[in-house]
């Protein structure tokens, strides 16, 4: 069997590691309905427990960030519905589900819900803090969308009176809770829209359950808040309570009483505040008449040393001085430009086109000659070097050898050197230096 590689080796740390970051890239956070066990509640103010069915139990962890949004109190033997992530804990090896959210089963049906309609929702990015728009500075008038007969208003109104009694409200009626609110609220935030006639509006409710809430958490009514044309301002439910129109509102306040504040400022501090601008105006008008008195002053001193007719004199004095500068400088120039214009004619002269063009006749005719007798040099040598090749080339022809007694035999038309070529009758063709003849073998001496 081949030796495995110690690269293939697992450690015990990298296993469970490994399996952590399976387990989490292939489940990542899901839904887990079951019941609580083996609860336990340390000082660290985290939750750890045991969530069963009735056949298999699964380790569960709620970290202390996550369990302070939980609206009860959990015991053991509560059916639950818990949101969060499948993940592993190292150290032990533990699988284990580690929560982000826990409700009863009932309600934690409408915890799913809303987290589904807050995802796609955010999606679309109707929460981003992009969308939102800043409230009006100093409103003139409240929209209030609420119950008329319920706390929520009578908390605003109260407030309001105390802090910006000058401030008008607008009451837009409408049901906070049940099958018929939803339409209702709309209906209102149609009407105040329309009208135009309130510079913000509030959207109040005073606290309850998540059932009671669920009107706020209505897709329909969301989509409106977004498309509103005035700003709005969500105060529904206590400062722990979240809907889906907190999120999409212009500014989100923990009550209604919160919104009030929020919307309007301090009677007295604006008292406070007009009474330093009046101390600020009056500082700010005595220094500026001061100021004046001074410049005034300044003006006078200057007139008494200086009467404007003897200004006037020595502008005229000062305009008949740039006059003359002007003029001497006018004929300064005049002179420049026609000495310019006497060296440009001289240069004119020299450059004229009949004289260019007779220098360039003159330098064509030298090129034409020097040519032809540069082409009459190159054509001697050529000449020359084909005279000497022709000789060397005649003294290496075969020609020339036969010409000095020599033949050429062949048999075959192959050139016959050696007498081992040939056979008794063979026919040979002698070639002379004028001339074939043409025999036939009768002996043979010396061959191979």
């Amino acid at each position: 069997m081949q030796q495995e590689k110690l690269s293939d080796v697992y450690t015990v740390t990298r296993l469970n590691r490994h399996a952590r970051l399976l387990l989490e890239g292939e489940m990542g956070a899901i839904w887990l309905t079951g019941e609580i066990s083996n609860l336990a509640m340390p000082a660290s103010g985290h939750w750890y427990f045991s969530l069963k069915d009735s056949q298999s139990q699964l380790r569960c962890a709620m970290f202390r960030g996550n369990n302070r949004s939980v609206g009860f109190r959990p015991k053991n033997g509560d059916q639950v519905l818990i949101f969060g992530n499948v993940t592993l804990y190292e150290p032990r090896g533990d699988y284990q589900l580690v929560a982000q959210t826990l409700a009863p089963a009932g309600e934690g049906l409408l915890k799913q819900q809303f987290e589904a309609l807050k995802q796609r929702l955010g999606a679309e990015g109707l929460f981003d803090a992009a969308h939102k728009r800043p409230l009006p500075a100093h409103p003139r008038r409240i929209g209030i969308i609420s119950s008329p007969s319920g706390a929520a208003v009578h908390d605003i109104l109260t407030v309001l009176a105390r802090r910006a009694p000058w401030l008008e409200v607008i009451l837009y009626p409408s049901q906070v809770q049940g099958d018929t609110a939803v339409p209702q609220l709309l209906a209102a935030l149609d009407t105040a829209n329309r009208r135009a006639e309130a510079d913000l509006l509030v959207l109040a409710r005073g606290g309850g359950s998540l059932e009671d809430l669920w009107c706020f958490n209505d897709e329909r009514l969301v989509r409106a808040i977004a498309a509103s044309g005035l700003p709005v301002v969500s105060a529904v439910g206590h400062e722990v309570d979240l809907t889906l129109s907190d999120l999409v509102a212009d500014l989100r306040a923990p009550t209604p009483s919160a919104a009030a504040e929020l919307v309007s400022r301090d009677g007295q501090a604006h008292l406070v505040q007009w009474r330093q601008w009046g101390q600020r105006l009056a500082a700010a008008q005595e220094r500026h008449l001061q100021e004046r008195r001074r410049r005034l002053q300044q003006l006078e001193q200057r007139l008494a040393r200086q009467h404007p007719e003897r200004r006037l004199q020595q502008q005229a004095q000062g305009l008949d001085q740039l006059q003359l500068r002007l003029s001497r400088a006018s004929r300064r120039r005049l002179e420049q430009a026609g000495q310019q214009l006497a060296a440009l004619r001289l240069r004119l002269q020299y450059q004229h086109p009949d004289r260019r063009l007779q220098d360039g006749r003159a330098r064509l005719c030298e090129q034409q000659r020097q040519l032809i007798r540069l082409l009459q040099h190159h054509l001697e040598q050529h000449r020359h070097r084909l005279a000497l090749a022709a000789s060397r080339l005649d003294a290496m022809s075969p020609l020339a050898t036969l010409a000095r007694g020599y033949s050429i035999s062949l048999c075959n038309d192959q050139v016959v050197t050696d007498a081992g070529q040939l056979a008794p009758g063979d026919k040979l063709r002698t070639r002379l230096a004028r001339g074939e003849i043409l025999s036939r073998v009768l002996e043979i001496n010396g061959g191979a």
